[in-house]
């Protein structure tokens, strides 16, 4: 009779960790940063150093005097959810407004369920919607890009590709290379298609993620989008202008593939990113709000466990039921 032979542990070890997969998220996000500092100036550096420290400050405060737990404020994970918020909000927020979206990311999104690996939405997203709830005027007055621009809230601000795409205004959209360059006003982490996806083949190179939610959730849009510009194209914008726009690069590879908040297995991963590209769709063109990835990310976020409990790997050794 064959037997299971198992050696007591250490097993494999891949060498992973939670600091070096956040510290490698935030490697990643280094271009498209560097673009948001080129088009931004000041006021990009000012909102994204604002964000990072409090988020920082918040969780070490939290975990010495709240939860009286050990701090974890160098595993890299409270860097990478300051960065991930500034990169949804625009230069010209105000400081203190800035300081309120860490506290809530952090004080209610993360630390309020326990702290890493324990809060079912994604941290930053939760801040970044409560200030669009809150302050809608603030979070939805972009500056324009003006290469090393040195002002601040006095920046010069105008309409967004999304607003244009929202209003039917087509022929107002910037030019496809503006899109990939980043040359458009919006949020920190919006402008460069191309910043963006260097960052993505930097994490599947690295294997911190997978293609399987960035790839089902680009996929989906761009089937949705595409099927109502065939119906109307004078309606409806082109597939391509949908995923160039707005924060859909940005959630579909940087936010929606948190491994806290996204499916395990990778038929899940797949189920989760077609709803938030459907969702996403739905929102943006029939929904009040011209931007839907933020809401559609924390609505799937809901459903995870969901996914989680209904589609599961095989276990190992299991037999087929007859």
């Amino acid at each position: 009779m064959n037997k299971l032979l198992i050696s007591p542990a250490p097993h494999i070890h891949s060498g992973d960790s939670v600091s070096k997969n956040m510290y490698g998220v935030i490697i990643a996000l280094i271009p498209a940063y560097l673009t948001a500092l080129y088009f931004f100036g000041l006021g990009a550096l000012i909102v994204s150093v604002t964000a990072v420290v409090s988020c920082v400050l918040f969780e070490y405060l939290i975990q010495r005097y709240l939860l009286k737990g050990e701090s974890t404020i160098y595993d890299g994970s409270a860097v990478l959810t300051g960065l991930l918020l500034s990169f949804n909000l625009p230069s010209n927020l105000p400081i203190w407004i800035v300081v309120v979206g860490a506290l809530v990311a952090i004080g209610v999104g993360k630390m309020s369920f326990g702290g890493l690996g324990n809060n079912p939405f994604n941290p930053a997203l939760v801040g970044r919607v409560f200030l669009l709830i809150s302050f809608p005027v603030q979070m939805t007055t972009w500056p324009r890009p003006m290469p090393l621009n040195m002002h601040y809230l006095d920046a010069e601000t105008g309409a967004t590709p999304l607003a244009f795409l929202k209003g039917g205004a087509f022929e107002d959209l910037p030019a496809h290379m503006d899109l990939l360059l980043g040359n458009i006003g919006g949020s920190l982490g919006e402008v460069s298609a191309i910043a963006l996806l260097i960052g993505l083949v930097y994490l599947l190179v690295r294997k911190i993620i997978t293609w399987h939610i960035p790839v089902s959730i680009l996929v989906t849009v761009l089937v949705f989008t595409g099927i109502l510009h065939a119906v109307n194209p004078d309606m409806y914008a082109s597939p391509l202008v949908h995923l160039l726009t707005g924060g859909l690069l940005l959630g579909a590879i940087f936010m929606a593939t948190d491994y806290v908040t996204s499916p395990m297995s990778h038929v899940g991963m797949i189920v989760y990113g077609i709803g938030i590209g459907v969702i996403t769709v739905v929102i943006r063109v029939f929904g009040a709000y011209p931007e839907g990835m933020s809401f559609a990310i924390l609505i799937m976020n809901a459903f995870t466990p969901l996914i989680n409990t209904y589609i599961k790997p095989k276990r190992f050794g299991e037999k087929k039921k007859q």
